[in-house]
């Protein structure tokens, strides 16, 4: 008697999620006289596996901050609601949150100042799309800090975009090879931004800051950015992995923070891709450094740096730091010195060392946090031209702005309490501080914006209009 053909819609018709494996079942069910029993038997090794479920409730966080008046009170409100939410997470098993924390998006979303702990799991959501953001510090020794300043403000670069040509430094050919064999970084275009960007800095809350050591007196420079249009891209495609594991392993988890399960292809090529993304990072700071040490013919009396954003790794444990200092120097392979802690650009970067503990779970902040938006923050100096801000909270500072615009959401004001800030690390056991770099001045992007080309193109459309009207 001949065997009834089995098509898609009888495997659909038995419970079968369609997908490519049909294909090759169809053949082998067609091929082989089996009862329908044994159909179902072979058809049900190609059953997805049961959605992974959130918690039934948050796992619990260390809270390593409390509000000190009102406004912090909102902030701290929202950066517990936000844990809570994100505890949930089927991978999470454990997390902290720091005194700088404030919130970074829609509820669910890792705050700025959290740690997230995950097992088998890299969550590119919580390392987010400033991957491996960092500060690095060079000790020039007894060399006027204006000097330091003048020569950086020659070399450094901020802004959108990277270097034009005949500026850009050459990527040394090691690492080169590295970016080439990844398939996730070694695409044309990834090559041509990591060779771009290299030695530029980028806007919003990075800078390079001069000021003296408070213990001896050396000169010390300290620049803060991360890895640029180069990690942004490696973000995205990591958002993409990580959003088709949700769809197959946890519906009810949110896109923000998906995962790629460590264990899988996906997994392995992902943590290597962000390891050369540190590497590439920690080259940006050098490249800068080594141009104003090469302009002064200076020595480089001593040399540190660490991440702050980023995914660290101790079994298979992964601790996703979103603007969190590492103390640990189990997440620091190439350890050569303490941590850095800045503020804001009118207080000192604090040098630092500590123990890890259960609550702080090996991590300090990473600066000092904001309790508002930027353009919350805009709106409380409304009152006040920019010049008129800028003077009264940088008074006695070189402070300079690579676009020649202030930034008003960058000045100190647009930051939570530096003493707070320590007064609370100290309460928390979140390290000691051991030496205090004082301030001198400091260059950041500033308003970019405010002369964009687009903006000039529509500032330029408007007078012709008005010309014509006229």
């Amino acid at each position: 008697m001949k065997m009834t053909k089995i098509t898609g819609k009888t495997l659909i018709e038995w419970g079968y999620t369609p997908g490519k494996w049909f294909k090759e079942a169809l053949a082998y069910l067609n091929a082989n006289e089996l009862s329908e029993a044994e159909m179902m038997a072979y058809c049900d090794r190609f059953k997805p596996a049961p959605m992974i479920p959130l918690h039934d409730k948050a796992v619990d966080f260390s809270i390593n901050i409390k509000a000190e008046n009102e406004l912090e009170t909102t902030n701290v409100d929202a950066v517990i609601a936000t844990m809570e939410a994100l505890m949930r997470t089927p991978t999470v098993v454990d997390g902290a949150v720091m005194p700088d924390a404030c919130p970074a998006g829609p509820k669910g979303t890792i705050p700025v100042g959290g740690v997230v702990v995950a097992k088998n799991a890299i969550h590119p959501g919580m390392h987010s799309a400033d991957i491996c953001c960092s500060v690095m510090l060079t000790n020039f020794g007894k060399i006027d800090p204006k000097l330091i300043l003048d020569a950086a403000h020659e070399n450094t670069h901020f802004g959108p975009g990277g270097r034009p040509r005949g500026k850009q430094y050459k990527l040394p050919a090691d690492l080169l090879n590295e970016i080439k064999a990844n398939s996730l970084l070694g695409e044309q275009n990834m090559l041509s931004i990591a060779q771009e960007h290299l030695g530029t800095q980028g806007d919003g809350n990075h800078f390079l800051f001069v000021g003296r050591s408070k213990k001896t007196g050396d000169t010390m420079m300290i620049t803060h950015h991360g890895s640029r249009g180069f990690g942004a891209r490696l973000y995205r495609k990591g958002m993409q992995i990580a959003e088709r594991f949700r769809k197959q392993l946890s519906k009810d988890t949110s896109p923000k923070n998906a995962w790629i399960p460590f264990d899988t292809d996906e997994g392995q090529l992902y943590w290597e891709a962000l390891q050369i993304i540190r590497k590439w990072t920690k080259l940006n700071h050098t490249t800068i450094h080594d141009a104003v040490v090469n302009e002064l013919d200076a020595e480089i009396k001593d040399r540190y740096w660490n991440e702050h954003n980023f995914v660290f790794k101790d079994g298979d444990l992964f601790y996703h730091a979103k603007g969190a200092t590492p103390l640990d120097e189990k997440f620091m392979p190439d350890i050569t010195g303490p941590r850095l802690i800045p503020l804001n650009m009118a207080e000192p970067v604090l040098i630092v060392e500590g123990a890890t503990t259960k609550d702080n779970l090996g991590f300090a902040p990473h600066g000092a946090g904001r309790n508002m938006s930027r353009s919350q923050h805009k709106r409380t100096k409304e009152s006040m031209t920019k010049e008129e801000v800028f003077r009264m909270e940088t008074a006695g500072l070189d402070v300079r702005f690579f676009s020649k615009e202030i930034d008003v959401s960058e000045l100190p004001s647009a930051y939570k309490n530096a003493a707070a800030v320590r007064k609370q690390m100290t309460e928390f056991g979140l390290g000691e501080v051991i030496d205090e770099v004082m301030p001198y001045g400091c260059i950041m992007a500033g308003d970019w914006e405010k002369n964009a080309p687009w903006k000039r193109k529509r500032r330029k459309k408007k007078q012709l209009a008005a010309e014509k009207t006229d």
